[in-house]
């Protein structure tokens, strides 16, 4: 007989919790137990959010802890995490309820010594800054608007289709990509090839050379990257006469290359955004500039239009002007008779005091005196010209006994030159009266080739190897039985000649092996082919 109530759950002493219950006493005990703790390690994994927060791993070689940073503890801290330090990190273990993970919230970092990696990679830097390898000076200027960029990247990553999307976006220009492995052992060697293979190409050759180089890549670990630290990648960069844009990693990933390179992108889209600019900015920008000039012309004809108008209201009337100056005038013309007078009678008294001290002798002694000094001096111009004559000859003589030699040679070059020049214009002469007939001969030689191609192209020449073309009563070519079937009359055109046929009228339509056909036949003159051609008889 069965109950009818069910038994009651045997009771138990142990409590019950629910899971936040549990979270929180597990967040309580280790937060009590490592209220403040150092851990010394290698920073693994470093993440930089737009939050401001740090996250990043402390590890050794058998454990990984999670380590997190705020921001307002990011912006105190002395020394920042970078991937492969060794480190000593203070701060305090939490738990994360949302994961069921515990981690380490680190208030300063302080550096503890470099991890193997790190302290090689730190060492060649130093080798090669050494040697001037990453000297400010050395880089070049990117181009504003290059015509064909070179891209060094994986082709079947996401990199280049990123690239390649911005640049489509922003200003459509020429790629070529040099496909490399960015990553293992023969990443290096690759990438420094293709560095040195785009400066190899010659300007105007077939392959464009490119204006800008962008050597790209996605985001990984140290030993992902290690490739673009190696020192033949640097040299290369480094040597490239190319401006070239390094976009190694992510904006927290830095590598040797990029301080080699000439310009150093956070993102490969940052590349590809340095590379060109914003082409609907630039015609924006040039839209902009135009309207404010015609506006500016337009406003400085308006001003100064404006300020002629108010200059003309601050001038007095014309007729005010000029009243004065026609006063003046008119009393200078009525003084002007009387001055004329006065100023004859003048001139008249002055020239009859100078005619009475004038006599005819003192005017003849005058005359003497100034034709003995023109006589004088006639003779001495004589004398100095004839002196002048003498020198100028010996002069002409001396650089004549020099010249003569000089002269003879020099006629004598010019000579042998025309005798060259006509010695050769005859032979061009030549060659000009032969080069028609020898054009005309292969003309005519190649025009025989393409006739004799032609007749043996022919469909003639395929009649002569026993081949039939049938036409029907309109000319045209019948291709398939069925067609002939229904073709009240039709053609056979042989080598020799053309027949006429009428099929049967119970002849099946797509018979493969067709009865014989009634022969309708009748001899034709030669050259009535009815498909126009020649030697055919109906």
């Amino acid at each position: 007989m069965m109950d009818l109530f069910e038994d009651p759950t045997p009771a138990s002493n142990q409590p019950e919790f629910t899971v936040s219950e549990l979270s929180g006493a597990v967040k309580r005990v280790i937060e009590g137990e490592f209220g403040l703790v150092r851990v010394r390690g290698e920073v693994g994994r470093v993440s930089r959010p737009a939050s401001g927060h740090l996250y990043f791993d402390l590890k050794d070689d058998r454990s990984v802890i999670a380590a997190i940073s705020w921001k307002g503890q990011v912006a105190r801290m002395q020394v920042r995490p970078e991937e492969g330090m060794e480190v000593v990190a203070t701060g305090r273990m939490t738990t994360f309820p949302g994961q069921s993970k515990y981690q380490l919230i680190v208030d300063d970092v302080a550096p503890a010594g470099a991890g193997a990696l790190m302290a090689m990679l730190e060492k060649r830097r130093a080798a090669l800054q050494a040697e001037g390898l990453f000297d400010p000076a050395r880089k070049k200027v990117i181009p504003y608007l290059p015509r064909v960029i070179g891209v060094v990247t994986s082709p079947s990553g996401a990199v280049i289709r990123d690239i390649l999307h911005r640049l489509r976006d922003r200003f459509p220009r020429h790629v070529l990509i040099w496909p490399v492995a960015v990553q293992g052992q023969a990443c290096a060697a690759e990438v420094a090839a293709a560095i040195r293979g785009f400066n190899a190409i010659e300007p105007g050759g077939p392959i464009p050379r490119p204006d800008l180089l962008i050597v790209a890549r996605g985001g990984g670990s140290l030993e992902d990257l290690w490739g673009f630290n190696e020192e033949i990648v640097v040299r290369a960069a480094a040597a490239s006469q190319i401006p070239l844009i390094s976009a190694v990693g992510h904006e927290t990933d830095t590598t040797l290359i990029d301080f080699a390179a000439d310009r150093r992108a956070p993102t490969p889209t940052a590349a590809a955004e340095m590379a060109v600019p914003v082409r609907l900015d630039l015609l924006a920008a040039l839209d902009a500039m135009g309207a404010r000039m015609a506006g500016g012309i337009a406003r400085g004809i308006g001003l100064r239009g404006q300020r002629l108008r108010d200059l003309g209201r601050a001038l007095p009337r014309l007729d005010a002007l000029l009243a004065s100056p026609r006063q003046r005038q008119d009393a200078a013309v009525q003084r002007l008779g009387g001055a004329l007078t006065l100023a004859v009678a003048r001139k008249r008294a002055a020239h009859e005091a100078r005619a009475a001290r004038l006599s005819p002798e003192a005017l003849r002694a005058l005359i003497r005196r100034r034709n003995d000094g023109l006589a004088a001096s006639s003779q001495r111009l004589v004398t100095g010209q004839e002196r002048r004559l003498e020198r100028a000859h010996a002069n002409l003589d001396k650089w004549a006994s020099r010249l003569a030699p000089a002269l003879t040679r020099l006629l004598g070059d010019a000579a042998r030159d025309a005798a060259n020049g006509r010695d050769r214009l005859a032979l061009l002469s030549d060659r000009l009266e032969a080069a028609p007939h020898r054009r005309l001969t292969q003309l005519a030689d190649r025009l025989d080739g393409l006739d004799r191609m032609r007749l043996t192209l022919g469909y003639q020449e395929t009649l002569k190897r026993g081949y039939a073309v049938v036409r029907g009563a309109d000319d045209t070519v019948i291709t398939d039985a069925a067609l002939a079937a229904t073709t009240a009359r039709f053609a056979v055109q042989f080598r020799d000649g053309s027949v006429w046929v009428q099929p049967e009228d119970d002849a099946p339509t797509a018979d493969p092996a067709p009865k014989p056909a009634k022969s309708a036949a009748r001899a034709r003159p030669k050259g009535e082919d009815p498909a126009g051609g020649q030697g055919s008889l109906f």
